[in-house]
């Protein structure tokens, strides 16, 4: 009935106006979401390849779709729904399509008193409209929601279209295990679901995406900006069918459950390219499953762009300008710290020097950079690697990990013979990397002779400009915070709030805060005599080097950051 109705309607929907088409663009524009010459090369692909405007501008890139939802909310009057609004299962109302409301992302919300609310992604779309209102003889009401929430909402598997145990009719072989497996993760809607689940790291900006296993099923959960955040939970009937179509889509093998694997997975969403790395182990539950978003769009190759203070970056760069030793990266995982190897590289001329990176894995490839991936399957690990990387005639080396003593020994034996070599270390503080390197093997006089600066770091998520709120530090907080070596009593600093645009977190993004050693005679002195990292950090401060707090603290001041994200980085520095 609804295809019926859907070509006796088709000729009474009219395409949106050139003039409204450009207002779109031009509030855009006002709000700083869009730049002139973005909105015309938009404009330009509209008129070659049709569809709307907004649609358009997410495709290529210029704007994410929570810019466009909230613009169009703000040009058409109509309120916006959220993901979190959706009702947990999708009202029956007699007469509505699936495919009609899936080719037209519409997802019925509520029926109640003659009215049925409706989450739209084109709420402006008068034949969508007036079909749902002749069908179900109920007035519309149109909310406007995002389309990838909408799809995520639509692809929920139903009961008819997976119903009963997935394994429980299983009496054939192992052959008709896989070929039942491959059956369950090819169906229509277990595809609509992983690609939902996929999708959402566009909007949400996510770095990680993990699939969990537990009695109540599959539990979905994203990483962003650092903080892990739960979404939504896949039965447990369908869990197996979601984790199969992940191990397919990276070429793992789906009839091996009881080992770890690693794969990769390359797919395109909204326009983008993204790179997956996946990785499963085996849980009591089942197969626990994340993906590492790999995002080069999103990745910022530029120091000046990465939150270093200026008197830090002028040292950085001159340490990065020397022409032979050790250039030490350290943080915890995920401090970013292989970024800003890869920034340091994209600085250095690739034209005039020959650069060799050993990686374990190569995230990101670089122009004009020979990167080489470890195979310890084979033999060919960081050390071995490192050994013909010398026969290369290299003059600068970025070795992703000193994780053994052998690959740092060659590191220093490297850097002595006027290479310049970068690396990194999991330490909580520079001056801490001394002392790891003295655990690894590497004499004190080897040390002092070839590092020549050791780079802490982290993460700390920035507070959302659209929101943020300033306040005045209470006296007990300015003087134990530390701020009052940084400011009088009285100044204001900023919290986080909450609003749609950070999806009410308070912070959107992060940066970097930096603890930067150079090894200068004093501490080289101080190496030699065995001092610890205590002692080492002490000589390092007496001599001016900002602590990673006390960089924080900066970015406190200047409204970047908050002092609560700032404790809950940098609340364990030791080294102990």
């Amino acid at each position: 009935m609804m295809t019926q109705l859907a070509e006796s309607l088709e000729p009474t929907l009219a395409p949106t106006p050139a003039s409204d088409r450009m207002r779109l663009g031009e509030m855009l524009v006002q709000a700083g979401k869009l730049n002139h010459r973005d909105l015309e090369r938009a404009l330009t692909a509209q008129r070659e390849l049709g569809g709307m405007l907004g649609r358009v501008l997410v495709q290529l890139g210029v704007v994410s779709e929570v810019d466009i939802t909230q613009t169009l909310a703000a040009q058409l009057g109509v309120p916006i729904v959220t993901a979190d609004d959706f009702p947990t299962l999708m009202p029956e109302v007699e007469g509505l399509s699936l495919d009609f409301l899936s080719s037209h992302n519409v997802y019925p919300l509520r029926v109640e008193d003659g009215h049925m609310d409706v989450a739209m992604a084109v709420p402006q779309d008068d034949f969508v409209r007036k079909a749902l209102h002749m069908v179900t003889g109920l007035e519309i009401r149109p909310f406007i929601g995002n389309e990838a929430d909408i799809e995520r909402a639509l692809a929920q598997p139903t009961q008819e279209e997976m119903e009963g145990d997935e394994f429980g009719s299983l009496d054939g072989d192992a052959g008709d295990f896989v070929e039942h497996l491959k059956d369950l993760a090819s169906e229509a809607p277990v595809i609509r679901l992983v690609n939902a689940i996929v999708g959402r790291v566009i909007d949400m900006r996510a770095s990680d995406i993990h699939l969990e296993p537990f009695d109540d099923g599959m539990h979905v959960r994203y990483r962003v900006d650092g903080v892990i955040h739960s979404s939504e939970i896949v039965p447990p009937k369908h869990s197996a069918a979601v984790g199969s179509r992940v191990k397919l889509l990276a070429h793992l093998d789906i009839a091996e459950r009881r080992l770890p694997q690693d794969g990769r997975i390359k797919t395109r969403v909204k326009g983008r390219e993204l790179d997956l790395r996946v990785s499963t182990v085996p849980t009591v539950h089942g197969e626990s499953i994340v993906m590492r978003v790999l995002d080069r769009a999103s990745v910022r190759f530029s120091l000046a762009d990465m939150g270093f203070a200026a008197d830090t970056l002028e040292k950085f760069n001159a340490l990065l300008a020397r022409p032979h030793g050790i250039l030490l990266v350290t943080g915890p995982t995920g401090s970013g710290k292989t970024t800003t190897l890869y920034a340091a590289l994209a600085k250095l001329d690739s034209e005039t020097q020959k650069i060799i990176t050993v990686e374990d894995p190569v995230e990101y490839q670089l122009e004009g950079i020979n990167q080489i991936q470890v195979h310890p399957q084979i033999n060919l690990t960081f050390a071995n690697a490192l050994r013909s990387i010398l026969r290369q005639d290299p003059d600068i080396i970025m070795i992703g990990e000193m994780r053994d003593g052998e690959t740092a020994q060659i590191a220093v034996q490297s850097a002595l013979t006027g290479h310049l070599v970068l690396s990194t270390l999991h330490t909580n503080t520079a001056a801490g990397a001394i002392i790891r390197l003295q655990d690894m093997g590497v004499e004190g006089y080897l040390i002092t002779s070839s590092v020549n600066g050791i780079l802490a770091q982290r993460l700390v998520r920035t507070l959302c400009n659209d929101c943020k709120a300033p306040y005045v530090v209470p006296e007990s907080e300015w003087k134990s915070s530390g701020l009052s070596r940084f400011c009088e009593l009285g100044t204001s600093v900023y919290r986080p709030v909450g609003c749609p645009n950070c999806r009410q977190t308070g912070f959107r993004g992060r940066t970097g805060i930096h603890e930067l050693l150079v090894l200068d005679e004093r501490v080289r002195s101080a190496i030699l005599q065995g001092k610890d990292a205590g002692e080492l950090n002490s000589i390092a401060s007496h001599d001016g080097m900002l602590s990673l707090h006390e960089d924080g603290l900066r970015k406190v001041l200047a409204g970047v950051t908050s002092l609560d994200e700032l404790a809950r980085v940098t609340q364990d520095q030791s080294d102990a």
